[in-house]
Parts: structure tokens; C-alpha cells; sequence
């Protein structure tokens, strides 16, 4: 089984470049599964059904979120008749929306969580307990995918070796900044702290960087807005054993003016 997650998607600028890569990935890649992080596509902030019937009409199987979930108010319209797509796990009990979900292709099946962290982000419920109880539901040996929304790097390499062994992956979304730390764990769980973005490459974080060097200048408030210009995609590539669920390969795709698209 072959899986693509596809880093935080930034605005326009992020959609149109997934529009024009992911084509080229699918063809050169041939993933069996494709998910995506949409929680900054609508203007920086959220997602909305339209943008979200947008990437399904790409070829998305599933769109993970994070902590601008609820940041355009219409999705509380659409998330809990979406099952492909999924809000953090560990949000309260009677939140609307999943935490996770079951996406099936011709050859089998792969569940995907969402988790979020909790250090200098909300205060959640315990992501490793969240974790433990959908564990405990699941049959064994499916193949999952851990997106794990996370600030720090220790919150999310403390939650993989909690699940090496138990997950076929751990990859961490929330920072815009893709790590070179890919690696498959000794229990056959792969790892990358964070996969990167989709959007702006000469932005901050996908927003404009005058705005954002202005705020640290000043320390005064700032409406973000999204960069335009060039731009960038970051993914990260999964072959996973359906037998047994776990990794036997990771390798992060970084395509930019110094990383140029690949044969």
C-alpha cells in the first residue's frame, strides 16, 4: 500500500499549487491512497465545503484538520456529514465531526486519525489516551496514518515512540516547515516531525512576511494575510505492508525554485 500525505495546504496559493502538482505526483508515484491537510485552505484560516469538494474532486481520499478547524463557521453544516473528513480526535465528547476515519480502496483499508497537541495549543483532552481508546476499537493489523497536529518537536516524537509498533505512521502537520528527520522506528512505525506546507514559498509560515516581520518589529496586532508569488509543495511519501500495517518506507517530497519537479 502506497500513501501520500500532503502537507498544510495555504490558501489559493496552496490549492493551486496542488491542482498543478498532485496530477504529476499521482503519475510518478502511483499512491493507492491520498490525504491532505486542510485546515488553512480557505484564506489562511479553515475550510469550507466548496474548497473541500475541490480537493475530493482532485483525487483526495481524506482532509485532516487541526486547530483552525472551526475557524469558518460553515463547516459546522457539512462536518458530520463528511466522513472523509476528520477533525482532532481528542477535541471533547459531542464535539461535531470524527476523529477519525476508515478509507477503503480496491486493495484494502487504512483509518486515519487526527490528533492535536496540547503544548502551546488548546488545552485537549490527553492525545496519547485518545489514541489508546481508537486503538482499542480498531481490528488489528489495519494500517493507520497518524497526523499529529503539534507545536513542539518533543510532543511529537514522545506520542511516536508511544505508538511505534502500534501505527504504521506518526507524521506531524501545524509548523509549515518540513523536518529531514524521516525515519521508520525499530517497531515499524514511520516518523517525520513535520511534512511541510503547500502555498507560498516566499512567505512566513504561507503569510505575507512584511506583515509578519512588522508584528515582531512593533509587537502590536497584525491581520496575517496569505503571501502570493511563488510556491512550494511539501508531501511525504508511505509504502505500508497491508499485512501487518506497518512502514517499509518514507520519503518526504519537497518541490520549490530549489527543489524542482521531479521524473
Amino acid at each position: 500500500m502506497r500513501l501520500l500525505l500532503v502537507g498544510d495546504i495555504v490558501g489559493s496559493p496552496g490549492r493551486k499549487a496542488l491542482c498543478e502538482y498532485l496530477p504529476r505526483i499521482k503519475r510518478a508515484k502511483r499512491p493507492d491512497l491520498i490525504v491532505v491537510n486542510g485546515e488553512n485552505a480557505a484564506d489562511g484560516r479553515g475550510i469550507t465545503r466548496a474548497i473541500a469538494g475541490e480537493f475530493f474532486g482532485m483525487g483526495v481520499d481524506g482532509i485532516t484538520l487541526g486547530n483552525h478547524t472551526w475557524d469558518k463557521r460553515e463547516i459546522f453544516d457539512f462536518i458530520d456529514d463528511e466522513p472523509r473528513i476528520v477533525r482532532p480526535a481528542n477535541y471533547p465528547e459531542g464535539t461535531p465531526g470524527q476523529g477519525y476515519t476508515h478509507l477503503r480502496f480496491s486493495r484494502g483499508e487504512l483509518v486515519v486519525i487526527s490528533l492535536m497537541g496540547r503544548t502551546f495549543l488548546s488545552s485537549l483532552e490527553c492525545p496519547f489516551r485518545t489514541a489508546d481508546a481508537i486503538l482499542k476499537s480498531l481490528k488489528e493489523n489495519v494500517p493507520v496514518l497518524v497526523d499529529f497536529h503539534a507545536e513542539t518537536t518533543s510532543e511529537k516524537q514522545a506520542l511516536a515512540w508511544y505508538l511505534d509498533g502500534r501505527v504504521s505512521a506518526v507524521i506531524g502537520t501545524h509548523t509549515h516547515v518540513q523536518t529531514a528527520d524521516e525515519r521508520i522506528l525499530p517497531g515499524g512505525t514511520a516518523y517525520l516531525t513535520d511534512v511541510g506546507m503547500v502555498g507560498p514559498y516566499d512567505g512566513i509560515l504561507g503569510m505575507d512576511k512584511d506583515l509578519i516581520v512588522k508584528r515582531f518589529l512593533t509587537q502590536l496586532p497584525v491581520r496575517f494575510e496569505v503571501a502570493t508569488g511563488k510556491v512550494q509543495l511539501n508531501a511525504v511519501l508511505l509504502d505500508l505492508d497491508p499485512a501487518t500495517g506497518m512502514a517499509s518506507d518514507i520519503r518526504r517530497i519537497r518541490i520549490d525554485d530549489d527543489h524542482p519537479w521531479f521524473d
